[in-house]
């Protein structure tokens, strides 16, 4: 199997809705450059119903591989809330079986729903009747938790995960721990985030320039993708395209893709030492803050989307970010802290947290 796969989260949208017409053209490129895997989920509104008008009811089962998600943290208080989004997912889709099938987002609280309503089991029980070939999981959290998860769950097939060149050393996202993990535990990977939900396709004009030097007309994009797609054990890098131009670019380089070359991986370790170098914040998202602040602040998630604002520039993708790792998380925002100083007494990085939270209520609030 080509190692491109159709991520199926951003389609393209006729006002909200999404155009249907120019998904079946994308299709038909993904499946005329013999490119089959197929990634939607049931929490990816309208996706699945997409994808069985562009897919499903125009291919033979055979020629395409498909893969979707439960998410049962997602308004599930029982098991059978949980499995009513399987029975969905058939029903959405029209197959009558699932290529692969992952418990969807697991990590922090998550993963207790798949834990309480026995979701390990049952999925391996799924794979006995056929209505799913491969088991696994996509995840969000630390490398601690992704060995604990496949060390009590070694059936597991293969493990979804974050990596980019971005986040590849991020102590946010800990991408090159993670994949180290999947890896000695002999898991196939497959890859979300190449391109960091689009923010690599226009990085800081400075890691831009390194790549245009070293190839003028290869898309900044086009080197995400091949970064991820170049790593040992990795079965299928997902893109989330979302127009008819960005699906022709990665079939472009992706098409006949091998390997990168030593020089190549060299361009791209340059890119990383640029990127690096732009001042940042520079927490370790170690929490100690966290366990001291009387006010429990979101101190370590505040300062991952101040750090995303001064990297790509986009407002509104940090200001999500800081709505996710903070209220999401059942955290207060910055323009609660107190100033009381405790978090500065017990920061490793000897970080002016206080003076970093005022820009943060600056920035966001």
């Amino acid at each position: 199997m080509k190692k491109l796969g159709f991520g199926l989260m951003r389609l393209p949208k006729i006002g909200e809705e999404i155009d249907i017409e120019q998904t079946k053209v994308m299709v038909d490129h993904f499946m005329e450059a013999s490119f089959t895997y197929f990634d939607t989920a049931w929490a990816y509104a309208g996706s699945e119903d997409a994808i069985r008008q562009a897919l499903v009811e125009r291919y033979p089962r055979d020629s395409y591989t498909l893969a979707t998600k439960m998410a049962a943290w997602i308004n599930c208080q029982t098991r059978d809330d949980a499995l009513k989004q399987f029975e969905t997912s058939l029903k959405q889709t029209g197959v009558d079986y699932f290529d692969y099938y992952l418990l969807h987002n697991l990590g922090e609280h998550r993963t207790k729903y798949f834990d309480d309503f026995g979701m390990w089991d049952w999925i391996l029980e799924m794979k006995e009747t056929g209505k799913i070939k491969n088991a696994g999981f996509s995840f969000h959290s630390t490398p601690e938790e992704l060995d604990e998860l496949l060390t009590n769950h070694p059936q597991m097939d293969f493990v979804q995960l974050q990596i980019n060149y971005a986040d590849w050393d991020n102590p946010a996202i800990k991408s090159r721990e993670c994949y180290e993990v999947a890896k000695k535990h002999g898991k196939q990977v497959i890859v979300m985030e190449p391109v960091k939900g689009g923010l690599l396709a226009n990085p800081p004009e400075t890691v831009e320039k390194v790549f245009k030097e070293a190839d003028k007309d290869a898309s900044c994009a086009s080197w995400a993708i091949k970064f991820a797609a170049n790593l040992d054990n990795v079965m299928v890098v997902l893109s989330g395209m979302s127009n008819i131009a960005q699906m022709d670019d990665n079939i472009s380089y992706m098409k006949d893709f091998d390997h990168l070359s030593d020089e190549e991986i060299q361009v791209i370790h340059h890119a990383q030492e640029v990127l690096n170098s732009i001042p940042l914040i520079p927490c370790t998202t170690c929490n100690y803050c966290a366990k001291v602040c009387p006010m429990h602040i979101g101190i370590s998630g505040s300062f991952t989307a101040m750090n995303m604002y001064t990297l790509y520039d986009n407002f509104e993708r940090a200001k999500g970010q800081y709505g996710w790792l903070v209220t999401d998380h059942g955290l207060k925002l910055a323009s609660e802290c107190v100033k009381c100083g405790a978090c500065e007494n017990v920061c490793p990085q000897h970080i002016s947290i206080r003076d970093e939270l005022v820009k943060v209520v600056q920035t966001f609030e």
